[in-house]
C-alpha cells in the first residue's frame, strides 16, 4: 500500500521535511514514488508547499496520508483560501 508522508532532512535541531509518496514497507528517508511538497516547521518562518491535486490523485488511486500529513493538507488549504481571498 502507498503512505502519503514526511521525510526528515535538515541538521541537528533545525528539521525540514518533504511530503511524499512512498510505499509503506519502505523506510522513512527511502527512495519515494513522488515527492509531493514541502514543510518548514521552524516557528520563525513555518512553510508550507504542498501539491494538493497530486495528494488528491493518489488518493484516488488508494493511497493513505498519515495523520500528520492530513493536518498539513488541511492548513495549506486554508492558506490558499486566504491568500485567494485577500488578493
Amino acid at each position: 500500500m502507498v503512505k502519503i508522508r514526511l521525510t526528515r532532512g535538515g541538521s541537528k535541531k533545525r528539521p525540514h521535511y518533504r511530503v511524499t509518496a512512498i510505499d509503506e514497507r519502505k523506510q522513512r528517508d527511502g527512495r519515494p514514488l513522488q515527492f509531493l511538497g514541502y514543510y518548514d516547521p521552524r516557528p520563525d518562518d513555518e512553510l508550507i508547499r504542498i501539491d494538493i491535486e497530486g495528494i488528491e490523485a493518489w488518493v484516488a488511486k488508494g493511497a493513505q496520508m498519515s495523520d500528520r500529513v492530513k493536518s498539513l493538507v488541511k492548513r495549506a488549504r486554508k492558506q490558499a483560501v486566504t491568500a485567494a481571498g485577500a488578493s
